[in-house]
């Protein structure tokens, strides 16, 4: 069962009235500029993210994406001198 609150007439306290300072609307999603990719997926990993993004309502393409940027986000200031060529150095 859910309680019903029971308001009174008491004082609150001291108030304090803030400005606004939350940014409009349009201005809380962030753009970014896309670049349009053609990429070959295995069946398994779409479908994977088919089933999931189902779940969640959202488009799978996007759960991709979020992804991939979370993943570049945090490689992109690790230095790659540490990666092998595949090729041994004389």
């Amino acid at each position: 069962m859910k309680r019903t609150p029971k308001y009174t007439d008491e004082s609150i306290g001291e108030v304090e009235i803030l400005e606004d300072f939350l940014p409009p609307p349009d201005q809380l999603v962030l753009k970014e500029d896309g670049v349009k990719v053609t990429i070959s997926l295995s069946k398994r990993s779409v479908e994977f993210f088919k089933a999931h993004a189902a779940r969640s309502q959202v488009p799978y393409q996007r759960m991709i994406r979020s992804l991939l940027d979370g993943y570049a986000s945090k490689y992109e200031k690790r230095p790659l001198a540490n990666r092998s060529s595949g090729r041994r150095q004389a």
